[in-house]
């Protein structure tokens, strides 16, 4: 049963009316919109979208064990090791602002299915892949569908649950697969790589993908099947975005390698800034903009997508340098490199499962972030006693903090922005805060490649180890003097 509603903004105060308020004149187009699932319908579109969200987290950090049986395989170096991971987050990133106007312009289930269809097909390709270049190639390909799948999924589980209660225990268990996946790809991928082959680690998701499409088949008509109000394709807000990503990442990565006063590194921190502006003007005269810049008027959103760089930052940084360390300089086992991130998988799922949703409404979403990252903050600063010759209890010891990351700040930003906006901008809000958290992702990685590039691995981690935890206290601090309302 449908019925036709006007697409605006139903709650006050919250972004997207500051949004819509900007633009009296925009067109106010109508949405067809379908009544409310029922429960069980709600449980089975909530498992279609944490099944696919499960694959996007776990293909973002799957890789970082084995890196160094890619390099033997493809004949990569440092900077080729960077680029297979940030390949992937680089395109998660760059293409996720217009993949979440997408969801919201043609439907959040056409969107998810679309986009699990290419990360199949893209994981076929980086499996058969016979050098980096194609490797890589096919990592960027499999980013952008990650990008189309995860606001998607989120919108879909946004849509499914009207009831704000119902909702958060939906989000904590949506987040709770991110989380976990982002936590068991390590250890998957250094299993994997020393039972089979790096290959088998993509290899193993075109089963994967076949089941989550056809999960996603079987369930009812999207609740929200369309909305016009701020879904608008931007070719140039697109391009802009794109370059601009892509322009600091690779100044980065081959700043590392090549030094940063180069002509290419120069010239693509140049480029990267000029996209940047064109980007910026080009979304403030656009009537409907791909991404509304009246969003960030709204504390909520300017500040989970500070708290959600950060926490990417603390974690694909941390993965990416002590996956490389464990086997690089302390001469540990693939095997053995991913047991040792086994306890972090635990906790993130447990805490993510059984306390992030309560915690929240205990306590509110601005002290649970602050909280979590206040927590990651000092996990950072733990692992500087990370040293080659200790034995495998004391490093998990060390290691089980960071689960502080994904175990309390994600559920409770992703609570928090979904609330401030409705439904039917709830691809776009995604499609916001989670380009952010895999830009700080990407750029991490690119940092802390660069400087462990020089030869000094010690020295080049406990800076960038020191930096994230900087970057850590301010977002806490941000969050708990800023952050909008009490406990609601």
């Amino acid at each position: 049963m449908t019925a036709l509603t006007t697409a605006r903004p139903r709650t006050a105060g919250t972004a997207a009316t500051a949004a819509t308020a900007s633009d009296a004149d925009a067109p106010v187009a109508t949405a067809t919109v379908d009544a409310a699932p029922s429960a069980t319908a709600a449980k089975r579109i909530l498992a279609a979208s944490v099944f696919g969200f499960f694959l996007v987290g776990l293909d973002a950090m799957v890789v970082n064990v084995a890196l160094p049986a890619i390099n033997r395989s493809l004949a990569g170096g440092m900077a080729g090791a960077q680029w297979v991971i940030d390949g992937y987050t680089l395109a998660f990133a760059a293409l996720m602002l217009s993949a979440g106007a997408l969801s919201d312009r043609i439907g959040a289930k056409a969107a998810y299915g679309l986009g699990l269809i290419g990360f199949t097909l893209s994981s076929a390709a980086c499996g058969l892949a016979p050098s980096l270049g194609l490797l890589v190639t096919a990592r960027l390909v499999q980013g952008g569908a990650a990008s189309l799948m995860l606001p998607a999924s989120l919108a879909l589980v946004r849509q499914a649950f009207p009831d704000p209660a119902k909702r958060n225990r939906a989000i904590a268990l949506w987040t709770a697969a991110g989380s976990a996946a982002a936590a068991a790809g390590p250890v998957a991928g250094g299993l994997i790589t020393a039972a089979v082959d790096w290959r088998w680690i993509f290899f193993l998701n075109l089963p994967a993908g076949a089941a989550a499409l056809a999960l996603l088949a079987g369930t009812p008509k999207l609740v929200q099947a369309r909305t016009a109000v701020g879904a608008h394709f931007d070719v140039i807000g697109l391009i802009s975005s794109v370059v601009a990503l892509a322009g600091l990442t690779y100044g980065f990565i081959e700043g590392g390698s090549k030094g940063f006063g180069t002509t290419p590194v120069l010239a693509s921190f140049a480029a990267a800034g000029i996209a940047s502006v064109v980007f910026a003007v080009a979304e403030s005269r656009q009537t409907r903009p791909m991404v509304p810049l009246a969003l960030f008027k709204s504390r909520a959103m300017s500040l989970t997508a500070f708290a959600g760089f950060s926490v990417n930052a603390a974690f694909y940084g941390v993965i990416f340098l002590l996956s490389l360390y464990f086997q690089q300089v302390a001469h540990k086992s693939s095997t053995v490199t991913g047991l040792l991130f086994a306890p972090i998988t635990a906790v993130v799922t447990l805490v993510n499962v059984t306390v992030a949703a309560r915690m929240v409404a205990k306590i509110g979403a601005r002290l649970s972030m602050t909280v979590g990252l206040v927590g990651t903050a000092g996990a950072m600063l733990l692992l500087l006693a990370v040293r080659p010759d200790q034995p495998a209890w004391q490093l998990v010891l060390l290691l089980v903090p960071v689960s502080f990351a994904g175990a309390f700040v994600v559920p409770a930003l992703t609570i928090m922005v979904m609330g401030s906006v409705p439904a039917e901008q709830a691809g776009t809000a995604a499609g916001i805060v989670n380009t952010s958290r895999q830009v700080g992702g990407a750029l991490a990685v690119a940092v802390a490649g660069a400087l462990v590039a020089g030869g000094d691995f010690a020295h080049g981690m406990h800076v960038t180890l020191i930096g994230i935890a900087v970057l850590l206290a301010a977002a806490a601090v941000a969050v708990q003097l800023l952050a909008p309302g009490r406990k609601r």
